[in-house]
């Protein structure tokens, strides 16, 4: 008992007034994640610019930003590389 209680501590809560209505949503969550390698370098450079918009109206923005990164963004690598081996069958043949 003492140990799911201890678990169940570590989930993250949000009280529902801290969310403003017009807080980023899965839409913007996509398009932040599809630019996180370019907000993520400029971030580096200029203090005011971040990769990640807080507040936002969480579980929504982070499923897009979750696939703004991997499905549309860095992730979405398009190449493939393929090895061939080729196998050549010799017989050989005694030489008298």
């Amino acid at each position: 008992m003492a140990a799911a209680l201890t678990l169940t501590a570590c989930a993250a809560t949000e009280a529902s007034t801290a969310v403003a209505p017009t807080a980023p949503g899965f839409l913007l969550g996509l398009w932040h994640g599809f630019i996180f390698p370019v907000a993520w370098l400029v971030s580096l450079f200029v203090p005011s610019i971040a990769i990640y918009a807080v507040p936002n109206n969480g579980g929504w923005y982070d499923f897009g930003y979750f696939l703004g990164i991997v499905v549309f963004g860095v992730g979405a690598r398009k190449t493939q590389t393929v090895y061939r081996d080729r196998v050549i069958d010799v017989r050989a043949r005694r030489i008298n």
